[in-house]
């Protein structure tokens, strides 16, 4: 893993070098999560099918294992 330097704009925005953007492949206009905790901040770039997956599967265990079904879920308030 690569580390260098950037700063932080006026705006809160960063540069994230072009040798790292062209070894990740990252392109224009895609989308990255920011994970930060005290001085510590990471970006991910955000693969919104993998992540829906993931997410999905998770509610389905989630509702397994909480005994719930299809029709409690979608029961109108």
């Amino acid at each position: 893993m690569e580390m260098t330097m950037t700063k932080v704009s006026s705006k809160g925005q960063i540069v994230i070098p072009r040798e790292m953007r062209e070894e990740s492949n990252l392109k224009e206009g895609e989308k990255l999560l920011v994970y930060g905790d005290k001085d510590t901040i990471i970006l991910k770039r955000l693969d919104s099918s993998k992540m829906f997956d993931d997410l999905a599967s998770f509610g389905k265990k989630f509702a397994k294992k909480k005994g719930l079904k299809k029709s409690d879920i979608l029961e109108d308030d």
